[in-house]
């Protein structure tokens, strides 16, 4: 339902200013704040001069209409002219007027919440303007909107008394925009501390990650070096009791073969020992041979029956149950490997099992796997403890732990050579009445047969450094190149294959690429002719790094520089020095008609190493652009001379702009054919929001350009 207010005809120059002045008034009565009665009048008053003016005069009409829960005022402006010819152009920010059609629309529409056009040449022009209500205002009553009306009755009608209106609300607008520009740089001066503890944390942070690494390669240094050396006088005690204990030098009494039993008995126990070491140090320390081969699951666990008999002997109390393997595909793996693994967990079954059964099965799993189950009826894990088994030197304390041995190595072990074949193992368990471990590995090993564990290199860009993308197919030259790079104003973009490598392109710009010409399965040549081929691309320099030593053919196609393996890190950093030395004091250009959108674009990038020039205009935009030639460009959409759409286009159609990164920061909400329009920014970031999350905007916007934000550093503006 909708309450009429009143009508008002606009045939005279100086109604646009009464009626303005009644939209003030009205805006006021419905408790409207005073910048939305600023708006509401401003809006009007932009429409009531084009009804003016192009349509030959017209009506306003003030109401009130509901819209759901909320109620909104609607104000109507009808004239009898000629029509819109080219709405959609104009609402588009496309159209370009000499006299300056269009940009009143254009403006009203930013004003208000709701903004509808209906024009037809017959019939005139319509034009709808709605504001919701604030939720303090509730309804009028009846003497209230008689007082209304005759307050907008007696709305003064000096022209002078609206210009003094004008101007004091615009001098209200200065000051909030100056106690706003303070508070932004007051925030600016907080994320400066900010940042400046977060970078000493993970300086901090780096440093004992540092030391922790240092520590562990040491270790698993020693005790791989230990471990051999332990290997050699414990084979020798085993041999020598052996020798012993079959009399080849003489009989032995009683007394004689107790006492070498039990030093080859603890001569075996400290050997094991030192194998679990040995196998964990060699994870650690980097290299573990994976000897894939092709076997059945039958042979492993008449294997496994045999090998572990000798323990059965010891606990008559225990039955040893390997079912029978049903629908069991051959498996490509080691079996070694998966053999020690059971080994392992058949071994502890039997050891905390006083009586009962260990149960030993395989079934098919899931995503092409087979899984080993080991259960039994033995004493069980508490669930706080499931976890911690698996980690180094640990043992469950516990009345059978005292009687049985072992090094808190086995299980750990057994984890890590799941993983290295591409599975895993876990464990359920219940207190007093058994543990399952399962193992899940896959049927066909399809990893290297030699793996290597080095951390993987993740694509977590920082913006404050600038980045390198590396394609490389190989784990350990990827980590290489990310330590290279550590501590360096450079970071690691990967890339593992010609795919990755495009979609990295086409995420952002890197300052350089560094590319090995031999990939798994591919080369790289074509992805170089490619980027040199781009006109987006070209510009970025491209060194080849690769065991082929194909320097002509790599600089024919337009590599800028050219190293065979193993790259040097001198070299390498030499390199981007020079790329990051021909790229500082980048020059940034931004076009847009409002001086305070480039005051804040200013401020907000104010830590950038960046010069700035500005253009007021798209046509100014072009020209200096064409003349100066910057690095970047940021480009408004609604500007009064060329819309952002065509200074876009014309950017791109000239050779010489052609390859400058553009970024479109706008106020107008995007129609998504309009969005299509803009494919060729580097990315669209709307002027909503605040100076943080604008910063971080532009922050991820430059360093798809090629041009990460430091954290500090401050602006040059020209």
């Amino acid at each position: 339902m909708a309450l009429n207010l009143f009508n008002f005809d606009i045939r005279y120059e100086h109604d646009v200013v009464l009626v303005r002045q009644k939209a003030r008034t009205i805006a006021a009565a419905l408790k409207f704040d005073a910048q939305d009665q600023t708006r509401i009048a401003t809006a009007v008053s932009e429409i009531a001069r084009n009804t003016f003016q192009y349509g030959g005069g017209g009506q306003a009409e003030f109401s009130i209409t509901e819209k759901g829960q909320d109620k909104v005022l609607l104000v109507a402006l009808r004239d009898k002219g000629t029509g819109i010819a080219n709405l959609d152009e104009i609402m588009g920010g496309r159209y370009v007027s000499q006299t300056g059609m269009g940009l009143g629309m254009i403006g009203a529409k930013r004003l208000m919440d709701d903004f509808r056009v209906e024009t037809d040449p017959s019939r005139g022009t319509s034009v709808f303007l709605g504001k919701q209500i604030p939720h303090r205002f509730t309804r009028f009553k009846p003497e209230e909107l008689e007082r209304v009306l005759s307050s907008v009755e007696r709305a003064s009608q000096d022209p002078f008394e609206e210009l003094r209106l004008q101007n004091k609300e615009l001098f209200s607008t200065l000051q909030e925009l100056r106690s706003r520009q303070e508070e932004l740089a007051q925030l600016n001066r907080e994320l400066d501390e900010t940042n400046r503890g977060v970078v000493a944390l993970y300086a901090e942070l780096n440093d004992k990650a540092d030391f922790l690494q240092r520590a562990s390669e040491l270790k698993s240094h020693f005790l791989s070096n230990m471990s051999h050396e332990f290997r050699t006088p414990l084979n020798s005690i085993a041999a020598l009791s052996q020798i012993l204990l079959d009399r080849l030098d003489g009989d032995l009494s009683e007394e004689q073969e107790k006492q070498v039993r039990f030093i080859r008995s603890s001569a075996q126990d400290l050997t094991d020992l030192v194998n679990d070491l040995l196998d964990l140090a060699k994870v650690e320390a980097g290299k573990v041979a994976i000897r894939a081969s092709t076997f059945n699951v039958e042979g492993l666990f008449a294997g496994l029956r045999g090998m572990l008999r000798p323990l059965l002997s010891q606990n008559s109390s225990v039955n040893l149950v390997f079912e029978d393997v049903i629908d069991i595909p051959d498996l490509y793996t080691d079996e070694a490997k998966v053999s020690q693994i059971l080994r392992n967990f058949i071994s502890n079954a039997l050891k905390f099992t006083e009586r009962g059964e260990v149960r030993v099965s395989v079934s098919r799993g899931h995503d092409n796997t087979v899984v080993f189950v080991v259960s039994d009826t033995g004493i069980g894990i508490a669930e706080d403890d499931q976890e911690r088994i698996f980690d180094e030197w640990i043992q469950v304390d516990g009345h059978r732990q005292k009687s049985v041995k072992g090094t808190g190595l086995g299980l750990p072990l057994s984890r890590k050579f799941a993983q290295l074949l591409g599975g895993n193992v876990y464990v359920k368990s219940q207190v007093g009445i058994g543990s399952t471990f399962f193992a899940a590995i896959p049927v066909n090993f399809k990893g290297p047969t030699e793996v290597v564990y080095v951390p993987e290199v993740k694509r977590d860009l920082d913006n404050t450094k600038t980045p390198v993308l590396i394609v490389e197919d190989n784990r350990e030259a990827l980590f290489v190149y990310d330590k290279y790079l550590k501590n360096t104003p450079f970071e690691v973009v990967p890339a593992k294959n010609l795919r990755e490598a495009r979609a990295a392109l086409r995420d952002l710009r890197p300052a350089a690429i560094v590319l090995d010409v031999l990939l798994q399965g591919e080369h790289s040549w074509d992805l170089l002719q490619e980027i040199k081929q781009n006109p987006v691309t070209r510009g970025i320099p491209v060194f080849v790094v690769t065991v082929v030593d194909n320097r002509d053919k790599a600089l024919a196609l337009g590599a800028d520089a050219f190293y065979a393996k193993p790259v040097d890190r001198s070299w390498l950093i030499e390199q981007l020095q020079r790329v990051a030395h021909r790229q500082s004091g980048r020059q940034v250009l931004i076009i847009d008609d409002d001086e305070a959108s480039r005051y804040v674009l200013k401020t907000v990038l104010g830590q950038a190493k960046f010069s700035f020039s500005e253009a007021v205009g798209g046509n100014e935009g072009l020209l200096r652009a064409n003349e100066k030639v910057p690095d970047l460009v940021i480009l408004d959409l609604a500007m009064p001379d060329l819309s952002g759409f065509e200074v876009l286009s014309k950017l791109k159609e000239n050779p010489r702009t052609a390859d400058i990164p553009v970024i479109i920061h706008t106020s107008k909400v995007l129609e998504p054919e309009e969005r299509s329009l803009l494919s060729r920014a580097v990315a669209v970031i709307s002027k909503g929001p605040k100076s943080r999350e604008l910063s971080a905007c532009f922050s991820d916007a430059f360093s798809k350009a090629g041009f990460p934000i430091p954290q500090e550093n401050e602006a040059r503006h020209v």
